[in-house]
């Protein structure tokens, strides 16, 4: 050990007990690149754990409970959110890093920062506001989710932002254009030489992808827009619905699509692990470095990745481009439109803390920031809009639209 690992691992017992069953390939959170503002080491946690904390602390986390998944918050009680959706991430990208020795608390913090910076309704709403931005450094979700923890929540005295660890920044930060990691300094290195992030980050990323999908699928079939006989066509559903019908033959209703749901999750684990686990055996990497450098290992296996892909082609075709999905969404792009150019017009009709101070004009926002960072009024007022609720947004277009005589 080197005598700079030595000095870091001074005053955190707690953090090399409590991970200290870890594979040498894992991400310690005593070895942390560290945070843009250096603090004291936590005393009864470990620093990613410090991480997840924050973040389920923050303002922009609490705001995820009114922020579409697929259906816009007031369609019902029952579908699910960005909330709970992160929350469904993290159950299973914890259950899967559990199996593989890695760090259980880092791949729940990333698992729950990751739509901090998601608009109001859904990837409607984000290409919206990507269409009014077009001018001013586009709109994407995963740089505004780091903007979010970086620079936009305002709880400490100390810093803006959450001041997270590098590897939890690192794993929010999904995917990035090569001029903008030019601009993002640290955790924009990776994109520019081409390596890969944690085992934590890739778990995260896939456990997204198994959430969404089937979730989805119980929410479509729950709201009618798709059926169970549309689904026998698909391959994933078919099988594990016959088995369930096959070993609970009296069962029918919800408690059959839950079943059904229930064993394509857990296939969809048991697949990933097994499949990773022998990535990792194949490739042996010894330490995180070896990770970056080797291909992605977080993998399914190709037949049931091909089967996967299937239902989230089933879904595109006739969930997402449901007729009356594509009503609320056409909705959506006309609210959040609506408001980006009523502010755009007149930014003194924005709250004090979104105007800009003085005269703004895009040539004196800053060119060595990435979107998301720099200061001009329309960024402003992206950071406003990004951080509404569903039903808030509904409400701000209704005030600055409606003429209403009560």
């Amino acid at each position: 050990m080197s005598e700079t690992e030595r000095q870091s691992l001074v005053g955190a017992p707690t953090a090399l007990a409590l991970e200290a069953h870890l594979a040498p390939y894992a991400a310690h959170s005593a070895r942390s690149r560290g945070r843009r503002y250096p603090e004291p080491a936590p005393s009864a946690r470990t620093e990613f754990q410090r991480d997840r904390d924050r973040i389920v602390h923050s303002t922009a986390f609490r705001r995820l409970e009114y922020k579409t998944q697929v259906f816009v918050n007031h369609e019902g009680d029952l579908f699910r959110t960005r909330l709970t959706h992160s929350l469904e991430v993290a159950q299973i990208a914890r259950s899967v890093a559990r199996n593989l020795r890695v760090n259980e608390d880092l791949v729940e913090a990333i698992s729950l920062a990751h739509d901090l910076g998601h608009t109001p309704f859904g990837h409607a709403g984000q290409d919206a506001l990507h269409e009014c931005m077009r001018d001013h450094g586009g709109f994407e979700h995963n740089l505004q989710s780091l903007a979010v923890v970086d620079q936009l929540e305002e709880h400490y005295g100390a810093f803006n932002g959450l001041n997270l660890c590098f590897e939890t920044r690192e794993g929010i930060l999904k995917h990035c254009s090569r001029e903008n990691a030019r601009r993002l300094g640290d955790v924009g290195e990776r994109f520019l030489a081409g390596r890969q992030p944690s085992l934590e980050a890739q778990i995260a990323n896939v456990a997204d992808e198994i959430a969404y999908n089937n979730h989805d699928v119980d929410d479509g079939l729950r709201s009618g827009f798709i059926t169970l006989d549309q689904l026998a066509e698909v391959c994933l559903w078919h099988t594990h619905h016959e088995a369930a019908r096959s070993e609970y033959p009296r069962i029918d209703g919800r408690r059959l699509i839950h079943e059904t749901i229930r064993r394509i999750i857990n296939t969809l684990i048991v697949d990933l692990i097994e499949t990773t686990s022998a990535n990792l055996a194949r490739v042996r990497p010894a330490s995180l470095d070896d990770v970056r450098e080797s291909p992605p290992l977080v993998a399914h296996s190709d037949e049931v990745a091909a089967q996967a892909a299937a239902l989230k082609r089933f879904l595109f075709k006739n969930l997402y481009r449901h007729y009356r999905v594509m009503r609320m969404a056409n909705k959506a792009r006309r609210v959040v439109t609506g408001l980006f150019h009523a502010f755009t017009d007149d930014p003194r009709l924005l709250p004090p803390a979104y105007q800009a101070r003085g005269p703004v004009a895009e040539e004196s926002a800053n060119d060595a920031a990435p979107p998301a960072y720099d200061g001009s009024q329309a960024r402003l007022i992206a950071h406003y809009i990004a951080g509404m609720t569903d039903r808030y947004a509904l409400k701000e277009y209704q005030r600055l639209f409606v003429i209403d005589n009560n």
